[in-house]
Order: structure tokens, then sequence, then C-alpha cells
């Protein structure tokens, strides 16, 4: 039986074709997971939260309040009450579906697609991620598909995830700080005209500007670092596991990929809650 975890050799998931709806093994188990989450904290806070918390709301509660601790001074009181429910949702869901890769039920539902090919066909199907298999019955192009692949395995789920990061920093942004502090962040005149000549605080103001630009590119670079470090941390931990061919010693591996899909989803949300924090929460300062 094939390894549900060497699906993720192409950068975005396999088309599954159910019920003649054409969806990836990516999304698909989006889906589930998504529905998981919604129903497992359904379950934990059931009939509501009370005042003498249940043991599923101690759980939901410390989630809430560790995360509160350490991202509410990087954002500010008012940007994080507004953003926090965005940030919450970034660190459960990532954090499930980073996790979902070490889930073994994807070995049980797969589909071989098996084709006898010409010689000269090789290279072709191998671009198409065909496996070759050469034998006495002649050429083979073997392709498998998982009916699960983990979402964070897909650079397409991650970019999307990176998307809506950016967005929603350009809202809460413009929300809580307005878009004179973006601009004074970005290409304001940062020295204080207090301790400089007047000729060189006016030229600064041309060098600060230019910078400003470098500071939109790097902005913008926020979607590929964040898509990117997502993808390739669990692309890196799938492709290690599935080359583990004792079940006994990629047992530590495992635990070391429950920490790394803990450790990235926090440092996902840091960083989208940092980007917001440099300017509203430097606002907020000022404002005080």
């Amino acid at each position: 039986m094939p390894n549900f975890l060497c699906a993720s050799e192409s950068l975005k998931g396999e088309v599954l074709n159910i019920f003649g709806i054409h969806i990836t093994n990516s999304m698909l188990t989006t889906i589930v997971f998504a529905i998981v989450i919604v129903v497992l904290f359904r379950l934990l806070i059931k009939g509501g939260a009370k005042i003498i918390p249940s043991k599923g709301q101690l759980v939901i509660e410390s989630i809430i309040n560790s995360l509160k601790e350490i991202l509410e001074p990087i954002m500010g009181k008012k940007a994080f009450k507004g953003a926090f429910p965005l940030l919450l949702s970034f660190f459960v869901y990532i954090l499930v579906n980073n996790w979902s890769g070490l889930l073994t039920f994807g070995n049980a539902f797969y589909s071989v697609d098996t084709l006898a090919i010409a010689a000269d066909q090789i290279e072709e199907f191998k671009a198409l991620g065909y496996h070759i298999i050469e034998n006495s019955e002649g050429i083979k192009a073997q392709k498998f598909t998982p009916f699960f692949r983990p979402a964070n395995s897909d650079l397409n789920s991650t970019l999307a995830l990176a998307l809506i990061s950016f967005i929603s920093w350009i809202y809460f942004v413009m929300r809580y700080a307005g878009p004179k502090a973006l601009y004074k962040d970005w290409f304001g005149n940062k020295a204080d005209k207090n301790e400089l000549a007047f000729p060189i605080y006016f030229l600064l103001f041309f060098i600060f500007f230019a910078v400003g630009f470098i500071e939109v590119i790097s902005a913008l670079m926020r979607i590929v670092s964040l898509s990117f470090r997502l993808y390739g941390n669990n692309f890196g931990g799938e492709v290690l596991l599935a080359n583990m061919s004792f079940p006994v010693v990629s047992m530590p591996f495992y635990f070391l990929e429950l920490l790394i899909g803990l450790v990235q989803a926090f440092v996902f949300t840091l960083l989208s809650a940092i980007y917001i924090g440099l300017i509203t929460n430097h606002e907020e300062s000022h404002s005080h």
C-alpha cells in the first residue's frame, strides 16, 4: 500500500472527480477539517459559556488567554479587539491542517492510475507526475492520487491564507490607524527637525520618500514569505516522513512534526499580528 504522504510531490493538489464535481484533494481536506473545527468547538462549549466553566470551555479560554497575552501588547488594545477573531481562526485552522498530515486514514482512500506507454512517452508522463515502471511486461506509467492531502502542503492553500492576511492587514491599518499613519510610516520623514539643521532635515524628505518604495515592496513580499514558509515546512515534513521505511524509526519525527505544526501555526499568527501592530500600536502609543 502506498504512503499517502508521497502525494506532496507537486506544488498544488491533485484533481478529484467526486459525483461529477472537480475538486482538489487539498480542498477536500480543507472542507472536512473546517467542519471538524466547527463541530469540535461547538462540543467543547456545549450549552454556551458559563460562569463555572466546563473542561471544554477551559481549553478554549486557555488558548484565547495565551494568545491575548502575547498579541495584545504587540497590536494595541483597539486593533487587537477587532483582529483577534481572525487571528484565532488563523491559529486553529493552520494548526489542525498542519496536524492533519500525520493522520493515517489517508492510506485507506486513494486511487492508482496505471497506463501502458511507449518509450518515447516516458519524459512526457514524468512531467505529469507519473512514476515510470519498467519490467518484462513493458513500460508503465503509474500515478498515485490520495483522496486527502494536507491543505498546507498545497501552495494554493497557503497562498490564499497569505492573501487573506495581507488584505486584512490593509483593512485593520486603515480602520485603526488611517491612511495618514500608513503614509507617514512608509514615506514620512522620521528625523527630528529640532535636532537637525533645516537644509539637512529638508533633504531627508527625499531620502525617506525613496525608502518608502522599498517598504512597499517589502510589504508585498510578505505574501510570498508567509505562503512559502508555511508550505515549505509542511512539504519538508511530509517528504521526510514519507521516506521513513520503519515505523519505529519514524516515531520521533512524528512528535517533531507535531511541534513544528504548532510552531508554524503560531508563527503565521504572530507575524500577521506584528504587521498590523507595527502601525496601529505605534499610533496608539503616540495618542497616549
